[in-house]
């Protein structure tokens, strides 16, 4: 890429000699590529090797296959009815050998290596690469290390240890990992996958964008052909050859993206051979918590800023893409497309959409690309007439969790300054001391904070792996899963409160000889601390207790010693001067109930005051949930659904005003439907505002609110 330097062919190249450039890029003649190509690609079988042609190996070589390629092209009809958009199809690659499209990537890399002798392979991964290459080095008899970051799902873990892959756990970003692996690579001599850099990766991901103009061209043979496809319609169809199609749009949710990197190539060099009429547009799209792509394109930049990744889809979380958004750019700037970007919530929302509609279960990266498809739809980038092809890369979940834990999983520590990789040092010595007897916990808390500060506060003294659930179904699930030493348990949550866990854990024998810690704002009555005394090992009020005397009382539980040197202060849980106690983990937080039937809309506005780490949010699906709550825990301000199931708004107003509740707080109204000017009008006249959900703005709501709670 950067001195655009022509090289002999050798795959086995990592860098260019002239400048020193590891960017390369497979080039062929496609002047040679006979005109009846297409005709003999359909004779072949149906993998991705049936373009061998314009793939860059000798037809001699081995290959290491499981069956990978020629995935199927899905019309999305119902979904093209909602979006009012009839041209949408899905390329259903989580068909591939182990779910998702990096097995062509891994397929036409190992092959290579295993062609060269190579015994021995490094990859950093953010967790479906490292499934593809561990499954391909597997068959090839390839050692495989696999550095992850610590965000990468249990499920991914225990796939790659069935493999039989060396995993290294970073607990760190993934860029770190990256940065790791390639030190361990160095030190040991040993080769490592450059992913989107090297040439061999883009070529196999080029096989995406052949087999879509085959299979398109296919399945539109027949249809009336616009004026765009007239002309190769007719030069295929004059010379009895299969008609190839390209669509107008290649859409993909990316992290390193290597992905559309590849496919772009490929309806290149499609085109440039004259066997389509047009290179699609791409649509790039990433996690809203992950998006240095996005935002450069969005302030026009040619280089993309790191960033820190704060997603909860671990395979998108790549904080630095590097060269890679400076090609995805210069692609767009020729050939047309757009980047957006999308939260988690609206991610898991088209999850749970498409499989509902299309009878497709995918993983959350996947449901990016489809979150992003509406957003690109909505925004007038993808016009009405536009054919589109969406990447549905990988499948919802692994099934290696009932065969595995994580005794296989070496887990590493980056502890260099300044978010810095750990030093040689540091990594030598934590690759050389894997400890399989780890001690394991897990926290069940609806608040992520707090549930987050407590393994944050655990860890500061052991190396206990603490495992996270926000809420009591799942937390339930966790535990049987992880069979831990010690469950950590809030007794406050929607759903399945604590009392209801208790109950669970304790009915069933794998778990009931756990001990639990409930950790609780509540207030207890006499009658429920006689419940839960038997079921508990202790009880703790948040904001009652001192840092110290939690985690002694953790290792003491858990047959060790604490040492209180190693405690910070900011960890410390004490008393306010003078007052009532601090909120668990944070000093003097304001308390707000939201009161909403739909429980997304709630969380969304949950997660918008719990993520400034200044208030702490409760959430309510009606009018009696909220009047008990408000009893309880006394809110410093509420914020509600004028349209509750089984009372109004104005209902559950003059309710809480009344004795024996006698709450006067800030109040504010969210409405979901448009409210007639009418009570509209009376319901801003007893409460400080009304807000209308389809035209919400969060920041001036926060802003709203924190002018109301000033002190």
């Amino acid at each position: 890429m950067a001195c655009q330097r022509a090289l002999p062919a050798d795959l086995g190249l990592v860098a260019c000699p002239g400048c020193g450039s590891a960017w390369l890029d497979a080039r062929y003649a496609l002047e040679r590529l006979p005109a009846s190509w297409p005709a003999r690609v359909a004779t072949r079988p149906t993998d991705l090797w049936r373009y061998r042609e314009l793939l860059p190996f000798d037809a001699a070589m081995p290959r290491v296959g499981l069956g990978e390629g020629w995935t199927p092209l899905i019309r999305a009809g119902r979904l093209s009815a909602e979006l009012g958009h009839a041209g949408l199809w899905i390329k259903d690659e989580r068909q591939q050998p182990t779910g998702s499209f990096k097995d062509r990537q891994a397929a036409v890399a190992v092959s290579l290596l295993a062609a060269r002798g190579v015994r021995e392979l490094v990859l950093g991964s953010t967790g479906n690469a490292a499934a593809a290459y561990a499954a391909y080095c597997a068959r090839a008899g390839i050692k495989l290390w696999v550095f992850l970051a610590s965000s990468v799902p249990a499920e991914k873990l225990r796939e790659l240890a069935l493999y039989g892959a060396e995993v290294v756990k970073v607990a760190g970003s993934y860029d770190q990992a990256k940065l790791i692996a390639a030190d361990f690579a160095a030190r040991r001599g040993l080769p490592i996958d450059l992913g989107a850099k090297a040439a061999v990766g883009k070529e196999g991901m080029k096989t995406i964008a052949f087999e879509i103009a085959e299979q398109l061209g296919a399945l539109l043979a027949g249809e009336p052909v616009d004026s765009a496809d007239a002309a190769q319609s007719e030069r295929a169809g004059g010379l009895g050859l299969p008609r190839w199609q390209a669509p107008d749009w290649y859409l993909q949710a990316v992290s390193g993206g290597i992905g559309p990197l590849g496919v772009q190539k490929g309806f290149e060099e499609l085109f440039a051979a004259g066997l389509i009429d047009r290179v699609p547009k791409l649509g790039v799209l990433q996690s809203a918590g992950c998006a240095p792509m996005v935002r450069a394109w969005e302030r026009g930049a040619s280089e993309a800023e790191p960033v820190e990744p704060d997603t909860l889809i671990s395979v998108l979380a790549t904080g630095d893409p590097g060269l890679a958004y400076t090609a995805l750019k210069r692609a767009i700037d020729l050939r047309g497309g757009a980047m957006a970007a999308v939260t988690d919530d609206e991610a898991f929302l088209a999850m749970r959409h498409l499989a509902r509609i299309e009878g497709l279960s995918v993983e959350p990266a996947v449901s990016v690309a489809f979150a992003g498809l509406e957003k690109l739809i909505d925004a007038g980038h993808i016009r009405a007439h536009e054919r589109v092809v969406v990447n549905c890369s990988g499948h919802t979940f692994s099934a290696e969790k009932h065969a595995l834990e994580d005794r296989h999983v070496l887990h590493l520590r980056a502890a260099g300054p300044a978010g810095e990789p750990a030093s040689d040092t540091q990594v030598g010595r934590a690759l050389s001391q894997l400890d399989e007897q780890a001690t394991s916990i897990v926290v069940i808390d609806d608040n992520p904070h707090d549930s987050r500060l407590i393994r944050r506060l655990l860890q500061r003294q052991r190396q206990y792996r603490v495992f996270e659930s926000h809420s009591g179904v799942e937390g339930i699930d966790l535990v049987r899963q992880r069979q831990p030493a010690l469950v950590v348990l809030d007794l406050m949550m929607p759903g399945m409160d604590g009392f209801a866990v208790l109950e669970v854990l304790a009915a069933d024998p794998r778990t009931r000889e756990i001990p639990v810690v409930v950790i609780s704002a509540r207030g207890l009555e006499p009658y429920e601390r006689d419940q839960l005394d038997p079921r508990t090992a202790s009880i703790w009020r948040k904001g009652d207790f001192r840092a110290d005397e939690l985690l002694a009382h953790v290792v003491q539980l858990l047959g060790g010693e604490a040492d209180p040197s190693g405690i910070l202060a900011e960890t410390t849980l004490s008393r306010a001067q003078g007052g009532e106690p601090e909120a668990f983990g944070r000093a003097a937080r304001r308390r707000i109930l939201v009161v909403d039937p739909n429980p997304l809309d709630a969380r969304l506005v949950r997660r918008l005051f719990e993520s400034r780490q200044r208030f702490e949010a409760l959430t309510a699906v009606d009018g009696a949930q909220a009047l008990v709550l408000v009893g309880a825990q006394r809110p410093d301000l509420l914020i509600f659904d004028p349209d509750l199931p089984d009372m109004s708004g104005e209902a559950l107003l003059e309710r809480l005003a009344a004795p024996p509740l006698a709450w006067r707080g800030p109040t504010l109204a969210i409405s979901r439907a448009p409210l007639p000017a009418e009570r509209r009008r009376r319901l801003a006249e007893g409460i400080d505002s009304v807000w209308a959900k389809d035209s919400l703005d969060r920041s001036s709501l926060y802003e709203h609110v924190q002018s109301l709670l000033a002190d």
